[in-house]
C-alpha cells in the first residue's frame, strides 16, 4: 500500500468501512485492493453482501455516525492515522493484521521509535512491580519506548516508570473509555508525555474479547516483548504468542517455582524464551540483532505452550469469524475474536482491599521483598504494614530474610 495522506473525505470513507459489520483488517485490505478505494468498496458492499449472505443485509457505518466520532476526537485532541500515512508506526505496519486506522492522543513522534513491550500479572507481587519499574527505566534510558496495555499491576508500573522517557498505552476500548477507570490520572500523564493508541471507535466500552485483540497491537508496536510475572492462564501469554507469530523477540523474567504468578513465565523460559534478569539482557540481545528465543518458532516446540488448555482456549478465541463474502474471504480471513474470555473481565484489585493484612498478603509471594518497597506499593502506613506482618509472622506464614526483606512461607495456604 502506497504511503500517502488521505483527504478528509477519504478518511471518512476509511472509517465507515472499518467500522462496518464483519469488516476487519484483512477484509478491509481485500476490499480496498479489489475496488481501488474505500468509497468504491462501500458502494459495492451491499451487492456483495446480498450475493454472499443470501439476502441478509450487512450494517454499513453511517456517515453521520463517523462525523460524530471525528468531532468527538477533535474535542479530545485525538488524531486518526491510516496505515498509508507516513506517521503510522512502522513496526506495526509490518504485522498481518495491522489496524487500517489508529486513533492516537499525545506525542505522535513516539510511534517512530523502537518499542519494547512490558506485560504481566494484574495481581502482581511487590517484587514483580519493583522489577517492572527497574526494567522500564533501564530500557527507557537506552532510548526504547515502553509499550503496555494500561492494566493494573505490571502494565501500570511500566507506564509510570517510563513517563520521563517515553511510553505507549494501547487501549482495549475507545479513547474516551480507557480501562480501568482508576487510571484516569495515569491516562492524563501519558497523553501529555507519551501516547495513547486505540483501533476502536472513540466511545467504545471495552468488552472481555477486546483485550486479546488489543494485545496484537502491543506486540506489533514492539521489537521485543518481556513478560514479567504471568500465571499459566494469563492474558500476557497471548501477547507473547502474538509476538512469536509476528517474528518478534520474547523475553521472560524467571520467578519462584512456588509462586503461581511465575508459572507462565517459567514455562516460557523452558520453551525457549530469552531470560531477562536486567535491562541489559534485552538491550544487548536487540543490539546483536535478536535474542535467543528463535522468533517465530517458540510455540512450535513439542510440548510447548500451545499444548495446554489455555492455548486450546486461545485457538478457539481467535477462530476466524465467518465473513461470508465468498469472493473476498478466500485466503483473506478477517481478524475478529468471537469468544469472550473471563481473563479480562474486572478482576480483584489490591488497592480495593481495605484490610491491611489482606492487602499486604496480596503483594507478597515466595520471593523476598524489602519492607520499605512493600510499604510504598501497598499505600499503607508503616505501622499498618508492620502490624500485618506481625500477624502473618505469628501465624507462621512469614519468612524474614536479611536486608529487612520478607516473603510468604512456601507451600502453605
Amino acid at each position: 500500500m502506497s504511503r500517502a495522506r488521505l483527504s478528509d473525505e477519504q478518511l471518512v470513507d476509511w472509517l465507515r468501512l472499518i467500522r462496518s459489520e464483519n469488516i476487519g483488517p484483512r477484509t478491509f485490505l481485500a476490499l480496498i485492493n479489489r475496488f481501488g478505494g474505500a468509497g468504491a468498496a462501500l458502494e459495492a458492499l451491499p451487492a456483495l453482501a446480498a450475493k454472499s449472505l443470501r439476502g441478509r443485509a450487512v450494517r454499513i457505518a453511517p456517515r453521520d455516525e463517523i462525523m460524530r466520532e471525528m468531532d468527538a476526537a477533535a474535542r479530545m485532541g485525538v488524531r486518526f492515522i491510516p496505515i498509508c500515512d507516513a506517521d503510522y508506526p512502522p513496526l506495526l505496519r509490518e504485522i498481518a493484521d495491522a489496524p487500517p486506522v489508529l486513533s492516537i492522543r499525545g506525542v505522535a513522534e513516539t510511534t517512530q521509535r523502537d518499542g519494547v513491550a512490558l506485560v504481566g500479572s494484574r495481581n502482581a507481587s511487590t517484587a514483580g512491580l519493583a522489577f517492572a519499574e527497574r526494567l522500564a527505566r533501564g530500557l527507557g534510558r537506552e532510548g526504547y519506548v515502553i509499550v503496555s496495555g494500561l492494566a493494573r499491576g505490571i502494565d501500570a508500573a511500566a507506564h509510570r516508570a517510563s513517563l520521563e522517557t517515553a511510553t505507549i498505552a494501547v487501549l482495549a476500548g475507545g479513547q474516551a473509555r480507557p480501562y480501568p477507570s482508576e487510571h484516569e490520572k495515569l491516562v492524563a500523564q501519558i497523553a501529555e508525555r507519551g501516547l495513547l493508541v486505540s483501533e476502536m471507535p472513540i466511545e467504545w466500552e471495552p468488552r472481555g474479547r477486546d483485550f486479546p485483540r488489543r494485545n496484537r497491537i502491543i506486540s506489533g508496536l514492539s521489537r521485543a516483548t518481556v513478560v514479567v510475572e504471568a500465571a499459566r492462564r494469563s492474558g500476557s501469554l497471548i501477547t507473547a504468542r502474538f509476538a512469536n507469530e509476528q517474528g518478534r523477540e520474547i523475553f521472560a523474567v524467571p520467578g519462584s517455582p512456588l509462586d503461581p504468578r511465575a508459572e507462565g513465565t517459567n514455562d516460557l523460559l523452558r520453551q525457549g524464551a530469552t531470560l531477562c534478569a536486567r535491562p541489559e539482557d534485552v538491550v544487548d540481545a536487540l543490539a546483536a540483532g535478536g535474542g535467543g528465543s528463535s522468533a517465530g518458532s517458540l510455540f512450535d516446540m513439542a510440548g510447548g505452550a500451545d499444548q495446554g488448555p489455555f492455548f486450546e482456549e486461545f485457538e478457539a478465541l481467535f477462530e476466524q469469524e465467518q465473513i461470508a463474502f465468498d469472493e473476498l474471504a478466500a485466503n483473506q480471513p478477517d481478524f475478529q475474536p468471537t469468544v469472550d474470555t473471563s481473563e479480562h473481565l474486572p478482576e480483584a484489585n489490591y488497592t480495593a482491599l481495605t484490610d491491611p493484612r489482606e492487602r499486604v498478603m496480596s503483594l507478597l509471594g515466595p520471593a523476598p521483598v524489602a519492607i520499605d518497597d512493600l510499604i510504598r506499593t501497598a499505600g499503607l502506613s508503616a505501622r499498618d504494614v508492620q502490624g500485618a506482618l506481625m500477624e502473618l509472622d505469628l501465624e507462621g506464614r512469614l519468612e524474614r530474610h536479611g536486608a529487612n526483606c520478607v516473603a510468604l512461607v512456601g507451600n502453605r495456604k
